[in-house]
């Protein structure tokens, strides 16, 4: 199944990012803006009160035709029917998900690394994993993953318990690694942490690879925090379709419009001057001496 990872968002209910907006109709906004991947991310909630978010944003992302990717929690990825699920580097340890299983009792939180949510949710899942350098990267391809979430790029305030500030350098150090491995053309990548329409250009520019660069780009509030979820989304999807300005191949484009606009005047200003014949003052030197009296002879 073909994913859109280009515009990912990262959902986050807190009050000071989410406010007192309603979380679902947030989501559908920026779904119209541009989104073409939801995360549902709570560390927070009971799981009663997961599977009741999560049902409700299941429904607009169906209806809208984004999947719905939920962090962490296979178990309510796979009651609601989710396309999939996300799993951070401190929750695939089979080991420690097995011992947070039994101090947790009945609230069951499925932390299982890539294997085992696969076989839980079936082939046709989505399963995505945290990854910040080059090994963890690896064993995700090997175990399955369907892509990987690369960073934290920049540090930001919606996730505290980062361990890694890698920067664009550290996220082109992995896909640097990932060319070097069989199968991971068809694991895609995402930048993800600190995100925003101020370095979107930046981010996608920086951490491309000589031979790959990244499938797309995660947000959090750079969309979730904003009064107006769709302009937000709008914008980082506009953004994301053109290369910045300090790009060589943005430098290129306006280099070819410059010749050409050159190269279609010379005939244009010589007629003006021809009609007009205003008295031209050449002020030359040896080195283009010639050139000048051709052009004058010319006009």
């Amino acid at each position: 199944m073909f994913v859109d990872y280009s515009l990912y968002l990262v959902t986050d209910s807190s009050e000071p990012i989410l406010g007192h907006k309603d979380l679902v109709d947030v989501v559908g906004q920026a779904i119209e803006g541009g989104v073409t991947v939801v995360q549902f991310r709570d560390k927070t909630s009971s799981s009663k009160d997961l599977q009741k978010a999560a049902e409700r944003l299941h429904g607009v992302t169906q209806s809208l035709g984004v999947p719905l990717i939920i962090n962490d929690r296979v178990d309510i990825a796979l009651t609601i029917g989710a396309e999939g699920v996300h799993l951070g580097q401190d929750d695939i340890s089979e080991s420690d998900s097995n011992a947070r299983l039994r101090n947790l009792g009945h609230q069951l939180i499925m932390l299982l690394g890539v294997v085992a949510a696969r076989r839980l949710l079936g082939p046709n899942a989505i399963i995505g994993v945290t990854c910040a350098t080059a090994q963890e990267a690896e064993t995700a391809v090997e175990e399955g993953a369907n892509y990987l979430g690369i960073g934290t790029v920049f540090a930001t305030a919606t996730k505290t318990d980062t361990k890694h500030i890698i920067g664009t350098v550290g996220v082109r150090t992995v896909l640097e690694h990932l060319t070097t491995l069989a199968g991971s053309k068809q694991v895609a990548t995402v930048a993800i942490g600190g995100i925003n329409a101020s370095n979107v250009q930046r981010v996608t520019q920086q951490c491309r690879a000589p031979l790959r660069g990244l499938d797309g780009v995660a947000v959090v509030s750079a969309i979730i925090a904003k009064e107006r979820p769709k302009d937000a989304a709008s914008e980082l999807k506009s953004l994301l379709g053109q290369p910045p300005a300090f790009s060589a191949e943005r430098r290129c484009e306006d280099k070819l419009r410059d010749v050409v606009a050159l190269v279609s005047q010379p005939a244009r200003l010589a007629k003006r001057v021809r009609e007009t014949g205003p008295l031209s003052h050449n002020m030359i030197n040896h080195v283009v001496a010639n050139f000048a009296a051709n052009v004058a002879l010319a006009v």
